[in-house]
């Protein structure tokens, strides 16, 4: 997959993934989150690495959400019931020592 909002290089076992939105403070969209998704399953998948660093381009890290297109960009009440986990995983159990 070709990614046009993040960039990656991996050297001697470590994956560095940069957020390359520099000009909006690399906000976070919904093309960032599909294209950071697949590049932490690629890492995953490859076993020479062992390390993932995950950067931003510029002068900032991330300046949060990027809600230019509405405050509704986020709103994942529309896509039905969320109750599985994208990993399999379950629900985290807290237990309190007193």
């Amino acid at each position: 997959m070709p990614f046009t909002e993040i960039r990656t290089e991996t050297s001697d076992g470590i994956c560095t993934i940069t957020l390359d939105r520099p000009a909006k403070l690399n906000a976070f969209t919904t093309t960032m989150m599909a294209e950071l998704i697949a590049a932490f399953d690629a890492t995953d998948a490859d076993d020479a690495v062992r390390v993932v660093i995950v950067t931003g381009a510029g002068r900032a890290f991330c300046a949060g959400a990027d809600l230019s297109s509405g405050g509704d960009t986020f709103d994942y009440h529309g896509l039905g019931d969320l109750k599985e986990h994208r990993d399999g995983g379950g629900l985290v159990a807290l237990r309190i020592f007193e």
